[in-house]
């Protein structure tokens, strides 16, 4: 499938991009190979062939979480701008 320079320049127009001619013409060529290769990828016989989700298996790469001593209320809002002894203070968002 051929992409022309006119569904190039309407494409940009959508999208509010100014191209100059040079970079129609490039974008028209490289539309119409990916197209190309979509299409070449439409013709290849997958049945028999499970859906995947990816292309390799997805493994749980997080450790486990290990609760632990937390940080004394004193030591974490020492750094803070304004603060009440146990608490961070912050302008109100909403009215």
């Amino acid at each position: 499938m051929s992409v022309s320079r006119d569904t190039v320049e309407h494409i940009a127009r959508l999208a509010y991009i100014g191209l100059g001619t040079e970079e129609i013409e490039r974008l028209a060529t490289e539309l119409s190979g990916v197209l190309e290769h979509i299409d070449r990828l439409r013709r290849v016989d997958t049945t028999g062939v499970e859906p995947t989700s990816g292309a390799v298996p997805n493994v749980n790469v997080l450790r486990p979480d290990q609760p632990g001593p937390s940080w004394p209320s004193d030591d974490a809002v020492a750094n803070a701008a304004r603060h009440t002894p146990d608490l961070f203070e912050v302008p109100g968002v909403l009215d």
